[in-house]
């Protein structure tokens, strides 16, 4: 009996473990061509035969080897892994056959009477994802405290939530059939249970709006509601304040802009410096919610590696701190808010006065790279002005050196001419001195001849004058003589 019992803890026991195994077992692609090139002739056919369809739309391949590698890249992404889905299928459609299609390069989901664009990246396990919410229900039911916390943890997206008294009621299927149009980009969720709506402050056939990040929601006026006013409000409601962009509808979010302009936040949920900044941007959202100008998008870098050198290249920013800027959606123009301190987030008040001159257009990146252009243009201009000032600095100093040079040229030679001159006045200076003296020289012989000769004649004169007198006074005594 006892041996019996030993065995019997021994099957258990490895038959435990092969169970365990066989759940371990990770699904993995079975080989199967889930890709279908549709055409005229096998379209219904082919959409027969799945009651989900995923068709590509993409433009004629050609014969390049580039092109074919690259559309072999695409087929595979779309080569889902629902390998348990036997009723769902991918279908390629070339650009030659567009019967149902206008848009090149896009992704629709076929599903019952449905027609859903798919505006995300072309990733299977994106896609996969996004599949997976399109074959749900699109209206959830909460039932319970469980189900109504999981409600409260979903932020990121737009959902609506209504109290109904039953699944036949007719304002329910009003309900449901607005939530068709809009699954599951939104997300709806509705109550039959009193206590539930009770702690969701709903009454009866009414039905609340909640925008993302938003703890209060917006009351739809005008319950109960037809399948159109609902489909109305969310449509006037569907660009919320503060939204996420998201790998399954990023290319949905960047065609939806403000003016052909995006406010763009940059943030790392899983980084304190983006979580801190990221509750910032939320409380400004929260306080600006009735303002339908504003609408900011939110971008997780985590979510998107790829993209990240791209983004600090073309904006030229750092995404390893928290950025917040507005981007033309058009050439991707930008100017972002200056953070003067990394380690200093901005108060809710500088970034709503930062966020108010940009919805007045006083922040605009067109006129900022007009001004770059400007400020370019001029430092060009004064780049040549420069150039003119240096070569006409240079031709000055040129002709200084020039003039210089003559004027050295000029100066030795007037005084050359100086000294030439100075020379010939010394020589004719001396000659003239020499016949000065020469002259004053004979001057001076021919008056001391003069006065030779004129003492010589006072001389004679007086000899005679005293012969005269000496006669005189001769014949005088001779005469007294005679006399006596």
């Amino acid at each position: 009996m006892k041996w019996n019992l030993v065995f019997l803890g021994l099957l258990l026991t490895f038959g435990q473990l092969s169970w365990g195994q066989k759940g371990m077992d990770i699904p993995e692609y079975d080989g199967k061509d889930r890709v279908h090139d549709l055409n005229a002739k096998n379209y219904k056919s082919v959409m027969k035969k799945y009651d989900v369809m995923v068709v590509y739309y993409h433009e004629h391949v050609g014969s390049s080897k580039v092109a074919q590698k690259q559309f072999q890249i695409e087929e595979l992404a779309l080569e889902v892994g629902l390998t348990e889905k036997s009723a769902q299928g991918d279908g390629v459609i070339g650009s030659t056959w567009n019967q149902c299609l206008v848009e090149a390069d896009s992704i629709y989901i076929f599903i019952e009477d449905e027609v859903i664009e798919y505006d995300g990246e072309l990733a299977a396990d994106t896609l996969v994802e996004f599949l997976y919410d399109v074959i749900e229900d699109p209206v959830e039911i909460i039932d319970n405290v469980r189900e109504l916390k999981g409600f409260h943890n979903i932020e990121e997206d737009i959902k609506l939530v209504g109290f109904f008294k039953s699944q036949k009621s007719e304002h329910y299927q009003e309900y449901e059939d607005a939530a068709e149009e809009f699954h599951p980009h939104i997300k709806f969720f509705a109550t039959f249970s009193p206590k539930v709506a009770k702690s969701l402050d709903l009454k009866l056939n009414e039905v609340d709006f909640y925008e993302p990040f938003m703890d209060e929601p917006v009351v739809i006026p005008g319950k109960p509601y037809s399948e159109k006013e609902l489909v109305a409000f969310i449509e006037d409601n569907d660009r919320p304040t503060l939204r996420k962009m998201q790998p399954h509808n990023m290319y949905e979010i960047w065609e939806d802009a403000l003016d052909g302009e995006h406010i763009i936040a940059f943030a790392e949920e899983g980084d304190p410096d983006g979580f801190e900044f990221l509750e910032i941007v939320k409380e400004v959202a929260e306080d600006n919610t009735d303002n339908p100008n504003l609408s900011i998008v939110w971008i997780d870098p985590d979510d998107f590696p790829l993209l990240v050198p791209y983004w600090e290249k073309i904006f030229d920013i750092d995404l390893s701190s928290p950025q917040i800027g507005v981007v033309e959606v058009d050439d991707a123009d930008s100017i972002w808010f200056d953070m003067d301190d990394d380690d200093d987030m901005p108060t809710v008040d500088e970034l709503e006065d930062w966020l108010e001159d940009v919805l007045e257009n006083k922040i605009d990146p067109d006129e900022d790279e007009d001004d770059d252009d400007e400020d370019d243009d001029d430092d060009d201009d004064d780049d040549d002005d420069d150039d003119d000032d240096d070569d006409d600095d240079d031709d000055d100093d040129d002709d200084d050196d020039d003039d210089d040079n003559d004027d050295d040229d000029d100066d030795d030679d007037d005084d050359d001419d100086d000294d030439d001159d100075d020379d010939d006045d010394d020589d004719d200076d001396d000659d003239d001195d020499d016949d000065d003296d020469d002259d004053d020289d004979d001057d001076d012989d021919d008056d001391d001849d003069d006065d030779d000769d004129d003492d010589d004649d006072d001389d004679d004169d007086d000899d005679d004058d005293d012969d005269d007198d000496d006669d005189d006074d001769d014949d005088d005594d001779d005469d007294d003589e005679d006399d006596d």
